[in-house]
């Protein structure tokens, strides 16, 4: 079985697949002080729950944008798994396309990995709109290569900075309110927060479509993604799956095995 890691700035999720299918997957908040003996201890209770083992693991790739992450799953890999991890964005992983901007090394490996996914998927060009901790906008051109894209301060940052930055202003949960117009403080900042991106979202595409009039595919994903489903008008498909998939695909393409 493969073990999948995707470390964001505010989440990491751990996904398991066997070969066929995504058995299972965890989410942890992400803290770069957290070592690798308590992963494990977390990691191999929530395996047992699921009736699988640490010595069912055969192979393991991480991608993060935490470099002080790293440290502590390469161990997790090492030490208590017994595998030697494979890192995105190390020297001999080949991604399978190229990065087409002045400086690649800029591109953080959630949006490589992102773009891996759906080209393997989806029919470009492509529109990857990640919801997570920024929202990004990635151009994926038909052959796979990284164009560039837009980052844009993510829905629950935005959240916080509004509840920290105004005295007044409680934390709201991200919902779809019943009316545009609130007519409350609660019901007016969720309007605000929820049809505010679904306008920045629709808007940001439409401006790429004005620049670059390539016949487009828009794919969402992201934590958050699944909140804006039936209110984009831009957005095509939903895949909460594109990160891992894109993780699966390229464990398989560096070591050809179907796992």
């Amino acid at each position: 079985m493969l073990l999948a890691i995707d470390t964001g700035n505010t989440n990491t999720l751990f996904a398991i697949h066997d070969g066929e299918t995504w058995v299972v997957e965890w989410r942890i908040e992400t803290n770069d002080a957290r070592t690798a003996d308590e992963y494990a201890v977390w990691l191999y209770h929530l395996m047992m729950m699921q009736g699988l083992k640490f010595s069912d693991i055969n192979g393991c790739i991480i991608s993060t944008v935490v470099p002080q992450a790293l440290f502590h799953m390469r161990n997790l890999a090492r030490r208590h798994l017994d595998v030697e991890p494979m890192i995105v964005g190390e020297t001999g992983v080949e991604l399978g396309a190229k990065v087409t901007l002045a400086n690649p090394k800029e591109v953080g490996a959630d949006r490589l990995v992102n773009a891996v996914g759906a080209h393997n998927k989806y029919e470009g060009p492509l529109i990857l709109v990640d919801s997570g901790t920024a929202t990004t906008f990635d151009i994926i051109c038909g052959n796979g290569d990284f164009e560039g894209g837009i980052i844009a301060p993510g829905i629950n940052l935005s959240l916080r900075a509004l509840h920290d930055a105004a005295a007044k202003l409680p934390r709201i949960a991200i919902k779809k309110p019943d009316n545009v117009i609130g007519r409350g403080t609660v019901e007016a900042m969720q309007s605000g927060i929820f049809w505010g991106y679904i306008a920045l979202i629709d808007g940001l595409i439409d401006k790429i479509k004005t620049e670059d009039n390539r016949n487009f595919t828009v794919i969402g994903t992201g934590g958050v993604a699944s909140l804006f489903a039936g209110a984009s008008k831009r957005i095509d498909h939903y895949d909460a799956h594109l990160t891992i998939d894109g993780l699966l695909q390229i464990w398989r393409m560096n070591t050809k095995e179907n796992r």
